[in-house]
């Protein structure tokens, strides 16, 4: 008997320093995703708001979860029936910094949060002052139409591990928020590292990034053996594809690698 497949829509484009043309970039893209029969959209990291370089405004524009933007993410979620998945500049208890946090809202609210746990400190970069990391909690899934979901984001992307305990929390797709920056072989990088999750896990990854010139763009899903189903390329816009619970079945049955594997993943602070 075969599974109903999800459409998924991984959406492209670059967050700015205005949190009211990030909103409505978002609607408009959502509209677009749902008038393909999408029923989960994916938004990069920092959806919210994104200022280059990171200074005191980052701060100023933090929000709750229960703010303006996750706010409007549900009234978008109600409006068009889908399950919204972005990243969110959030508020934080420790003075000064905030939460690079991904969420995913529904018409009946938020479905999963999870904070980034690996903050982006290489490439001359250092999230750290600004982003306090994410603790190291159980992951974070949810189920769409009977597919189970997992959340990482961007830097998680280069440590197998992360995607590793979302799919031993039941993971059947792994959805990767991105602002990944641009640099000598970063888009080589980005795609090799979205293939290499997918092919490991046998799973289906969906990944958005925002647009050049900071980030690569090249928003991709890719299924179980590591085939692109779906891409964009470095402009504003929508990649879908189907994601197929049959699929993932069927590599599994044929390379059942997870059963195999003689290792577990063990959380370590740093």
């Amino acid at each position: 008997m075969t599974s109903p497949a999800l459409t998924v829509a991984v959406a492209q484009f670059t967050p700015t320093e205005v949190p009211a043309a990030n909103r409505d970039a978002v609607a408009a893209l959502v509209a677009r995703a749902a008038a393909s029969r999408a029923r989960l959209v994916v938004f990069p990291e920092y959806a919210s708001y994104f200022v280059d370089p990171f200074d005191e405004r980052l701060a100023a524009h933090a929000e709750p979860l229960d703010g303006p933007f996750v706010t409007h993410l549900q009234a978008l979620a109600q409006q068009h029936d889908v399950v919204v998945v972005a990243g969110l500049v959030e508020s934080a208890p420790v003075s000064g910094k905030v939460r690079n946090t991904v969420v995913a809202v529904a018409a009946d609210g938020v479905r999963a949060v999870y904070r980034k746990q690996h903050l982006y400190d290489a490439f001359g970069q250092r999230e750290s002052d600004w982003i306090e990391p994410g603790a190291l909690d159980a992951p974070q899934t949810l189920d769409v139409d009977g597919v189970r979901v997992g959340l990482i984001t961007c830097y998680d992307l280069r440590f197998p591990e992360s995607t590793r305990v979302v799919v031993d929390a039941g993971a059947d797709l792994v959805l990767v928020p991105a602002e990944w920056v641009r640099g000598p072989l970063k888009e080589d990088q980005w795609m090799t590292l979205l293939r290499a999750r997918a092919i490991e896990n046998t799973v289906f990854v969906a990944a958005a990034d925002h647009t050049p010139p900071i980030g690569v763009g090249h928003s991709a899903i890719i299924d179980p053996t590591g085939v692109v189903r779906a891409s964009i390329g470095t402009t504003t816009g929508l990649a879908l594809a189907d994601v197929s619970l049959d699929d993932v079945e069927r590599v599994r049955r044929v390379n059942p690698a997870l059963q195999l594997r003689r290792y577990t993943v063990v959380p370590r602070e740093i």
